[in-house]
């Protein structure tokens, strides 16, 4: 920890004694972004100035979190589909639960996530904020952001003085979908592989990252809208009519289901076991947020061993849905700053309203009394945020201010691989697209 202290002040000392070399520089970060994939629909991912730098002990932390809350998750996902008593505990439709119960083509029961934390640097306290699963993305923010980084003299003069290693999460998870698709009983020596999402709601670029690494890899791969997939003759076809032998799916559950009636063909490849697929729809167990709920349950904790009740006790928010069953309205009206609403399976933060402290009494009771009762909202404790003092000279007003840090793991077939690190100025919730900002995130090992 003190040396990720240490080298936190170095940057903050080189711009505080260069502060127009380092404005002119934060400029150039921004334009070279501007001309980077990260560049989308007229507006690119922003950044701050100083990017995050681990020490061995962090990662190693980090590194444990993850494996505790995979062995734990993993758990979670075999109890549902082995015992219907524990299936009565989320609330899916029969035909999610269908889709949830087909046999996985792999051993793992959760190929890729991210957990994304709450993590206080100072006391090692940490909370979870959600799960992602399948649909897990931002892996290219790292990457382009890293490489921007030319640009900036604060990180220059830091590189020059300390050995940082990044993090690689593309190459990594190509080798982690191969190794699963080693496992399958049906595999070919070279699969088609399918990167598969409803496309309007894709992050693309990320898309075209992982197609190009796979190529590289010697497998051929397309991008495909799952809409358009064909399944004739045991045989599920890309719209160009190519053979489909693996998938990688990057489409979440949720917007699977609202478009159910469009995607029978590639559904029914898959009840089939005509086609691989990482990830199976079990995830879904995971990525709800109705997780939270079900992991505090005593019928949750009577499978996990002493260490993991522990761990959910600590780490994972107390959650319930906002309704006369579960809490009160008048509990959480008196105890506004304690609470925030979320939407139950939603993604990129869609229908998140802010914390309880972000409002007056007022316009809290008059918001809690609106949604109170309303079917798939969820009221969660709200966890304090960890701030450290950044500077945003290219989207900003070039001044230091408090922001919140929240890392995201990655973690591939239990292992963990490395981060998207997200921050927000102030103490509100990061809301993507609005305040969002994200800083690629390196380790060091020593001077």
């Amino acid at each position: 920890m003190a040396l990720q202290q240490e080298i936190y002040k170095t940057y903050v000392n080189h711009i505080r004694n260069h502060p127009e070399e380092n404005r002119r520089g934060a400029l150039a970060v921004k334009e070279a972004l501007i001309h980077s994939p990260l560049y989308w629909n007229g507006s690119v991912d922003k950044t701050v100035h100083i990017p995050k730098v681990y020490d061995r002990a962090a990662i190693e932390e980090f590194r444990n979190i993850a494996s505790v809350a995979h062995r734990i998750f993993e758990k979670v996902i075999r109890e549902y589909l082995e015992h219907e008593d524990y299936r009565k505990l989320f609330p899916f439709s029969k035909e999610l639960e269908e889709l949830i119960l087909l046999p996985a083509p792999y051993e793992g029961l959760l190929p890729i996530a991210r957990f994304d934390l709450f993590y206080h640097e100072d006391t090692g306290k940490f909370h979870f904020c959600e799960i992602n699963t399948d649909g897990t993305a931002a892996m290219l923010r790292d990457l382009e952001m890293r490489k921007a980084l030319i640009n900036n003299p604060a990180h220059q003069a830091v590189i020059r003085k300390y050995d940082l290693k990044p993090f690689e999460l593309f190459d990594s998870w190509v080798r982690t979908f191969l190794k699963l698709y080693d496992r399958y009983e049906k595999k070919k020596n070279r699969p088609n592989i399918a990167i598969i999402d409803i496309l309007e709601n894709a992050t693309l670029r990320d898309f075209e990252e992982f197609a190009r690494r796979f190529q590289e890899a010697g497998f051929p791969c397309e991008i495909c809208d799952v809409r358009s997939l064909v399944y004739e003759d045991g045989v599920l076809r890309s719209p160009a009519g190519n053979r489909i032998d693996a998938i990688y799916r990057r489409a979440v559950t949720a917007d699977l289901m609202e478009h159910y009636e469009e995607i029978r063909p590639f559904l029914q490849a898959v009840k089939d076991d005509a086609v691989f697929l990482a990830g199976s729809f079990a995830t879904q167990i995971i990525h709800t947020k109705w997780l939270f709920y079900v992991l505090h349950l005593d019928r949750t904790k009577a499978f996990l061993t002493g260490e993991e009740r522990v761990f959910v006790e600590d780490h994972i928010p107390l959650t319930v849905e906002f309704t006369p069953e579960y809490i009160s309205l008048e509990d959480v009206q008196r105890r506004k700053d304690e609470y925030i609403l979320k939407p139950m399976d939603a993604y990129a933060s869609k229908g998140i309203y802010a914390a309880g402290h972000e409002y007056s009494v007022h316009d809290w009771n008059k918001l809690t009394a609106g949604l109170y009762g309303e079917k798939g909202m969820i009221c969660q404790q709200y966890c304090p945020q960890y701030l450290t003092d950044n500077i945003d000279f290219a989207w900003g007003d070039g001044l230091w201010h408090p922001y919140i840090n929240m890392p995201g793991l990655y973690v591939y077939d239990g292992e963990f691989t490395g981060f998207l690190m997200r921050m927000a100025c102030g103490e509100n919730i990061i809301v993507a697209h609005e305040n969002e900002r994200t800083v690629p995130v390196f380790m060091v090992d020593s001077d």
